[in-house]
């Protein structure tokens, strides 16, 4: 993992964007230099890996109101994060799904087919015979002791299989805007207010909060992670970006309401929290039908924030960028200045982050290839906090297939210049 210099890194790039605000003809007022030892600071008690919490401690300090005094006025510095696996271990919609259905929460569709496009023929009718058609439509189906519905309905969100194996899902979507079987989850809540899942959301929270380290619970026949915890340094990360000034942003490819029920907790409000949402109907009930980005209309999963999707909601909700033009990496004075994730959802949102890009490291092809070849020093890998994985056994694929294409096949990674990744070997790792 190459590494430069933080102040060449990070430094002549605000000198730059400075540069170009100030009118033509005017000169740069010296500003004194900031008491570093004043600016909010991260907590030293908690560790991080290697020297992870001084580089971002550097770029909180420039781009924050304190190093940065041209800020404190307005265009206040951008962070994002991923929530599952990022700001708390495990995933937390998982959690979500596993409570609904112990409770007897989701409602029967009129037909399995309206929740997905990609639904396929032989998926529906499995969803048919597995959850029955006794109950009325609208109604709760009894997951809580209805084995085969809910071991077909997990199966699909977790594997986008039947519990044969076959494909639940078939057609055609672009695979770095939307995966079926994650669009899918929120219209597995379809008929409810947005209030109620969040409401499940905040039950299946605090038995997780609760569980020991490790837990598990039995879905049907699944066995599913029954804990989940915030990470404390990214907590207190957020504590700290909120403090130096950063307008600090989730941004899930969950659900929005189940996403809502934890972001509080790390002091986020829903104002500030982006995810996957669904339109309501005229009684405030969840539909199928989702919210679109960047141009391209409400749909039922077509798109959502996922890899560009994450860069197309930040680029719309954050910084007022309309129209295609949201797909497309923006110029640095309107971009994040940090960004965090853990899996390649993440991997678009994070690249453009402009001073450092934090990766939680659980083995994933494009995101680690790009961490780990760092090709602009700004990079920044840390094992999980809780749990964290081993070393991967043999290297990440990067030059050949660390890249999923938008038709879903797959291909090497590639830096901005077109060259090609080489395969990188995990050497940040439990």
């Amino acid at each position: 993992m190459r590494a430069v210099p933080l102040g060449a890194a990070f430094g002549l790039t605000s000198l730059a964007l400075l540069g170009a605000l100030l009118p033509a003809g005017a000169t740069q007022a010296a500003e004194p230099a900031p008491d570093r030892g004043r600016c909010p600071r991260l907590a030293t008690d908690l560790p991080w890996y290697g020297e992870n919490r001084e580089h971002l401690q550097e770029v909180i300090d420039e781009h924050g109101s304190c190093g940065n005094p041209h800020l404190r006025h307005g265009n206040r510095p951008v962070a994002a994060f991923d929530w599952d696996n990022t700001v708390s271990k495990n995933d937390i919609t998982d959690l979500a799904i596993a409570w609904a259905l112990k409770h007897d929460k989701i409602l029967r569709p009129a037909r399995w087919s309206d929740t997905s496009p990609w639904l396929t023929a032989k998926a529906e009718r499995t969803l048919t015979e597995a959850c029955g058609t006794e109950v009325p439509v609208g109604r709760p189906l009894p997951t809580s002791t209805d084995t085969d519905c809910t071991d077909e309905i997990f199966s699909i969100r977790s594997e986008a299989t039947l519990m044969n194996g076959e494909k639940a899902f078939a057609g055609k979507w672009n695979s770095r805007r939307t995966l079926p079987q994650y669009a899918w989850v929120p219209q597995l809540f379809a008929g409810h207010t947005e209030a109620e899942v969040t409401a499940y959301a905040r039950a299946s929270r605090d038995e997780a909060l609760a569980a020991p380290v490790g837990a598990t619970q039995q879905v049907g026949t699944h066995t599913l992670h029954a804990y989940a915890r915030y990470n404390p340094q990214m907590k207190d990360l957020i504590r700290v970006l909120k403090k130096a000034g950063f307008a600090v942003w989730i941004d899930s490819a969950g659900s929005a309401p189940v996403t809502k029920a934890w972001s509080g907790g790390v002091g986020l409000d829903d104002a500030h929290t982006l995810a996957i949402r669904n339109l309501l109907d005229r009684h405030g009930r969840i539909t199928y039908t989702q919210e679109g980005c960047g141009g391209e209309p409400a749909s039922k999963g077509a798109v959502m924030p996922y890899i560009e999707g994450k860069r197309c909601w930040l680029n719309e909700r954050v910084f007022g960028v309309k129209g295609p033009d949201a797909w497309k990496k923006q110029a640095p004075h309107r971009r994040l200045v940090i960004g965090a994730g853990d899996a390649d959802t993440d991997v678009t949102m994070v690249g453009d982050a402009t001073g450092a890009r934090l990766v939680l490291n659980r083995n994933k092809n494009e995101i680690m290839c790009r961490a780990y070849d760092n090709a602009d020093g700004r990079w920044l890998i840390n094992p999980m906090f809780l749990e964290p994985l081993p070393e991967k056994d043999g290297a990440y694929p990067c030059s050949t297939t660390g890249f999923t294409n938008p038709d879903g096949t797959l291909g090497p990674v590639r830096r901005a210049d077109g060259s090609i990744i080489p395969d990188q070997r995990d050497t940040v790792h439990g």
